[in-house]
């Protein structure tokens, strides 16, 4: 079993766009899961909703809920007499699509015993959307996030950094960003999970791709965002 994940869109479409392109020069995968942040930030939110509506693969595809897109769902209810920029661009049907979306997609795999061998993928962290679980943290203060989740990989995005860290019988895998990395690497991120049957043992491969930067500087400065010249700075910088 191959499972494809990503997370962290973030408006940037082009980036998406390369990341699938990427992931089909590769051998089939199973499922591909989005772990959230379709929205905000990039200049194609709306773009980028409508790639993962209009999913034509045969391969499963699961969509989960982000922190940003939880933004624009509050947004949208809100009803301001001027609302948000990316609610706007995604309008009621595109809204009402990300409230629809889970919070959690669990995998468990052929031979495998549940919960103890599945993968969990979420965007931030198994109990809320907002809560990092950040590298530099030590066993406790993630244990203190993740709670008594059983899995042996919890897959997830939010913090933008790559990384992969045993803690305990779980391994932590953060996919990174496909639209703004924040580890000082400018290149479109995700990840493929692969399950051993004959190990019981999942193998995580972090995948990186050039970005495609002069397309994208060029969509953010025909975009409407408030101050496309800042976006594309805060872009090619890849960090916090």
């Amino acid at each position: 079993m191959r499972i494809a994940v990503m997370s962290d869109v973030h408006g940037f479409s082009l980036a998406l766009r390369t990341v699938l392109a990427g992931l089909a020069t590769l051998p089939p995968v199973d499922e591909v899961v989005v772990a959230g942040d379709l929205c905000r930030v990039g200049p194609a939110s709306d773009e980028v909703v409508a790639a993962l509506r209009e999913w034509t693969s045969p391969t499963p595809l699961t969509v989960l809920i982000g922190n940003a897109d939880q933004i624009v769902i509050d947004r949208a209810r809100e009803r301001e007499s001027s609302p948000d920029r990316v609610v706007r661009q995604l309008g009621e049907d595109g809204v009402a699509y990300l409230a629809s979306l889970p919070f959690e997609r669990r995998i468990t795999p052929p031979g495998g015993d549940s919960p103890d061998d599945d993968l969990l993928v979420v965007h931030a962290n198994p109990h809320d959307l907002n809560r990092k679980l950040e590298p530099e943290m030590t066993d406790g203060e993630l244990r203190e996030v993740i709670g008594e989740t059983r899995a042996a990989v919890i897959a997830f995005g939010h913090h933008h950094v790559s990384y992969v860290r045993p803690l305990g019988e779980t391994t932590l895998v953060d996919v990174s960003a496909v639209g703004n990395p924040k580890d000082g690497d400018l290149s479109c991120r995700y990840t493929i999970v692969t399950w051993d049957e004959s190990t019981k043992h999942w193998g995580i491969e972090q995948r990186r791709l050039p970005y495609p930067v002069e397309e994208t500087a060029a969509q953010i400065r025909a975009s409407d965002l408030p101050d496309p010249e800042d976006t594309l700075r805060t872009l090619l910088r890849a960090s916090y």
